[in-house]
């Protein structure tokens, strides 16, 4: 197997939690799952889950090599766990059909959060 692309992004947990306040379900229905939701508001350090799985987004675009641009929705990447915590990425719509186009079969992903600041990296492998 191929590396396709590698992405890292950071988000800071200040700017999310504040992007949830000033746009309530407004910004967390454009910007994440149902799931993803579900996930971060069952956790007391919400604002730090919002912001790794949003700066997850962002990296997963870098491999992509798009940006948000186009017909790319934020909901087209759902950041999930696995029962053991290991986060892991499930594409839809206009992300699926270019990884697709890219032939990524594999992801694998890493979100950390420290000092008001979520990271992440994401490969995408062929």
């Amino acid at each position: 197997m191929a590396i396709v692309g590698h992405g890292i992004d950071l988000a800071e947990v200040a700017r999310v939690g504040r992007m949830r306040a000033e746009h309530g379900e407004r910004f967390l229905n454009r910007c994440f799952t149902q799931v993803e939701q579900a996930y971060c508001l069952g956790h007391r350090d919400s604002d730090e889950r919002f912001a790794g799985r949003f700066a997850a987004k962002e990296a997963i675009l870098k491999v992509l090599g798009t940006g948000w641009r186009g017909e790319i929705a934020w909901t087209d990447m759902e950041v999930i766990n696995d029962g053991a915590g290991k986060p892991g990425v499930v594409l839809t719509g206009e992300c699926a059909r270019i990884a697709g186009r890219l032939g990524i079969a594999r992801w694998f992903l890493s979100i950390t959060h420290s000092a008001g600041i979520a990271v992440a990296s994401a490969i995408g492998e062929a």
